[in-house]
């Protein structure tokens, strides 16, 4: 980080919180980000809440014993500056059923402008010349105390985001985007009420398993699961306890009849493999015992295929959609995607129900929406 570092102050015990409600109370708007641990431990907690208010920033250690109940009062009347905030709503929504009252998402703005890096870092480097460390992208904030290194990280992740904001607000409303984004955003604080998806019986269909059929099915959804609870027990991510490539690995060679000690033998967990080999060569046996049959069933699909017709009108959509992406040099998933174009195929009557109104608005004015 290769500029002077703005002070900052770091809430650990209830009686530094009274300094920030009282700036709260002085301000209708606030610069916000979140920390999490969702790289070190199986349920993704908030470790840390950074905020810029009236002109200075507060780091609140949400892992101490803080009534934060009058915090989360006031900050739900503010309008919010983030970055990328779709992640930190969600987390906040587990976390307290958080709904911000407005926001503006400096990522969104950068994506509704075509800037060709919309990350923080990248932004704050072409505008600011600031070089954040790549490090607190990828440290432990469930780890206390946190180094002044790592506060000094979090602060910048809020310092400049006023300045941002101005920025990107003047190249939108030149470009007349500045409702698009309000519009966007809008639609990103109600996604981020939903939460984090809850688990689901057909989650240990991962990556190929669409093309096994028979040993490899039961195989996968029995080693699919031990990962899990093994990743409960050593309160880690799944991936710390191995990789679902080899998870895959492990499923095609049942599904190919190598036998059980064969699959074993090319299995690697690192460090812990003395401790986990054993369970899953159980797990392995489990599922090689399993008959296919017997495990949960894919969901039918909600709708029946898209008819030749549709198929058509959706190849029209998107060439509309891809014309008009070109036109005003946005991604064209921006306008629609490629699940939306299909549910517009099929019923082109629900395009307002499917788009928001500029995106709908775009795709209404072309041929293939409004033929003559």
């Amino acid at each position: 980080m290769n500029e002077h570092l703005p002070a900052y102050t770091l809430i650990e015990q209830p009686d530094q919180l009274a300094p920030l409600l009282a700036a709260l109370d002085r301000v209708d708007e606030v610069s916000l980000d979140t920390e999490a641990d969702n790289m070190f431990h199986y349920r993704t907690r908030v470790c840390l809440l950074q905020f810029l208010v009236d002109g200075k920033i507060y780091l609140v250690d949400v892992l101490a014993p803080l009534p934060l109940g009058p915090l989360w009062e006031k900050l739900a009347t503010k309008h919010l500056v983030m970055h990328g905030s779709d992640f930190d709503l969600r987390l906040l929504a587990d976390l307290c059923q958080f709904r911000p009252k407005s926001l503006f998402d400096t990522m969104l703005a950068a994506q509704l402008l075509n800037h060709s890096r919309i990350g923080l870092a990248g932004l704050l480097e072409q505008h600011f010349g600031v070089i954040l460390d790549k490090e607190g992208q990828k440290a432990n904030w469930s780890k206390r105390p946190i180094t002044k290194k790592l506060l000094d990280y979090a602060a910048l992740d809020v310092w400049h985001l006023p300045a941002l904001r101005d920025i990107l607000t003047r190249e939108l409303v030149r470009l007349d985007r500045i409702d698009w984004l309000d519009q966007q955003c809008r639609r990103q604080i109600e996604s981020g009420l939903i939460g984090f998806p809850q688990d689901d019986e057909n989650d240990w269909r991962i990556g190929r398993s669409e093309r096994l059929r028979g040993a490899g099915l039961g195989v996968l959804h029995a080693v699919w699961h031990w990962r899990r609870e093994w990743a409960r027990t050593l309160d880690v991510p799944p991936f710390k306890v191995c990789s679902s490539d080899l998870l895959l690995d492990i499923a095609y060679a049942a599904e190919d009849g190598d036998p059980e000690p064969s699959i074993m033998a090319k299995v690697n967990l690192g460090k812990r493999h003395d401790r986990l080999a054993p369970t899953l060569a159980t797990a392995l046996r489990q599922g090689l015992a399993r008959d296919p049959q017997t495990l949960p069933r894919r969901r039918r699909a909600e709708h029946a295929p898209l008819t030749p017709g549709e198929v058509a009108l959706q190849d029209r959509i998107k060439a509309d959609r891809d014309r008009v992406a070109a036109r005003l040099e946005i991604e064209p998933t921006l306008i629609a995607n490629r699940a939306q174009l299909a549910q517009i195929a099929r019923d082109p009557a629900k395009l307002d129900e499917i788009l928001l109104p500029w995106q709908a608005d775009l795709l209404r004015a072309e041929p293939s929406l409004n033929p003559a």
